[in-house]
C-alpha cells in the first residue's frame, strides 16, 4: 500500500515533514488558546490579499501584546516556499502564532523575551474558486452569540464557532449566523450581509465582529461598482425579507445565502448582485495576487 504524501510544514524556522513537526505540551497556544491565526487563500499558485492578512496579523499580535515572530517579507517568503514545496495550485495556507513555551503552565504571561511559536501549513483545495455552492447558495440558522467580547482579534479560541458549525450540521444547513441583542453579528467564520435594491448592508466594524479582509475588499469593489454600502446592525427578520443575502471569507470568497431559519431570501436562489460581487472579487483578487 502506498504511503500518503506528507505535507511539508513550517515550524519555528524549519521546513519539516508534518509527522516530524513537534510543539511543547507547555506551549500557551495548546494550554490557553493564547494564539492568533490567519488563513490566506491560494489561487493559481499565488496568494490572495496577502498584505491585508499581514496587517490584520500585526493588529492581533499588538492587541494581545504578543511578540512578532518575523517580518512581513519573511512571512511572504515562507508562504511562497510552502506553496512550492507542496505543489499548491489552489488551496489555503494556515498561519498561527502563539505566545510560546514558557516551560510550565501559568495564567500570567511569560517573560517578554519568551520566543513566540510560528506554525504554517498548506491545505490543497483544487477548484477552490469553483465551489458548486456558489450556484445554489447556503442555508443558515441563527444561534445566540456566546463568544468572548473581542471578536476583532483573530484568536485560536474557536470552540463556540465550532459548536455553532455542529448546530448547523445537525439542522441540515450550511452554517450558523450569530445573534446578539436582537441583531446579527456575523457567521461562524465569515461576515454577513444583506442586499436591498442596490444597497449592501453589513454590520459596522467594532469589537463584536472580525474585521474581515475579504469584507474590506468586497465593500471597496461594491462602492467602485456604484453600489451603496450601509454599515449598521440588521435583524434576522430584516435579513429574511431582503432581496439577497451573502457571506464573505478568505476561503468562501463571496457566498450567497438563500435561506435563513427556514425562510427563503428573495427568490430562494442566488441573486444577480451577489453573483456580480463574487465575479468582481475573484477577478480583481486574481489580478492583484502575489
Amino acid at each position: 500500500m502506498t504511503e500518503p504524501t506528507q505535507r511539508i510544514v513550517y515550524l519555528n524556522g524549519e521546513y519539516l515533514p508534518e509527522t516530524e513537526a513537534k510543539i511543547s505540551i507547555f506551549d500557551r497556544g495548546f494550554l490557553m488558546a493564547d494564539g492568533v491565526y490567519e488563513v490566506t487563500s491560494v489561487l493559481g499558485g499565488k496568494l490572495i490579499d496577502f498584505p491585508g492578512h499581514c496587517a490584520r496579523l500585526g493588529r492581533s499580535l499588538s492587541e494581545l501584546e504578543m511578540a512578532t515572530p518575523c517580518t512581513d517579507a519573511e512571512l511572504l517568503a515562507i508562504h511562497r516556499e510552502l506553496i512550492a514545496r507542496n505543489d499548491i495550485s489552489d488551496g489555503m495556507i494556515y498561519l498561527q502564532v502563539t505566545r510560546g513555551n514558557p516551560g510550565d503552565r501559568d495564567f500570567a504571561y511569560p517573560p517578554a523575551d519568551t520566543k513566540p511559536t510560528l506554525v504554517l501549513f498548506t491545505q490543497s483545495k483544487p477548484g477552490l474558486a469553483d465551489n458548486p455552492a456558489a450556484k445554489t447558495g447556503w442555508s443558515v440558522i441563527s444561534v445566540p452569540d456566546q463568544r468572548w467580547g473581542r471578536r476583532d482579534i483573530k484568536t485560536t479560541q474557536l470552540l463556540y464557532p465550532s459548536m455553532a458549525k455542529m448546530m448547523a450540521k445537525a439542522a441540515g444547513v450550511d452554517d450558523s449566523w450569530f445573534v446578539e441583542d436582537g441583531a446579527i453579528t456575523e457567521g461562524t467564520s465569515n461576515n454577513a450581509y444583506i442586499v436591498r435594491g442596490n444597497k449592501i448592508i453589513t454590520r459596522q466594524l467594532g469589537h463584536d465582529i472580525l474585521h474581515g479582509i475579504t469584507r474590506a475588499a468586497v465593500l471597496r469593489f461594491a462602492a467602485e461598482a456604484q453600489m451603496e454600502v450601509e454599515e449598521r446592525p440588521f435583524t434576522i427578520k430584516e435579513a429574511q425579507q431582503a432581496d439577497e443575502a451573502f457571506v464573505t471569507s478568505a476561503s468562501a470568497f463571496v457566498m450567497p445565502v438563500v435561506q435563513i431559519d427556514g425562510a427563503s431570501v428573495g427568490s430562494g436562489k442566488p441573486g444577480q448582485i451577489v453573483a456580480r460581487l463574487r465575479e468582481i472579487y475573484l477577478d480583481e483578487m486574481r489580478k492583484a495576487a502575489i
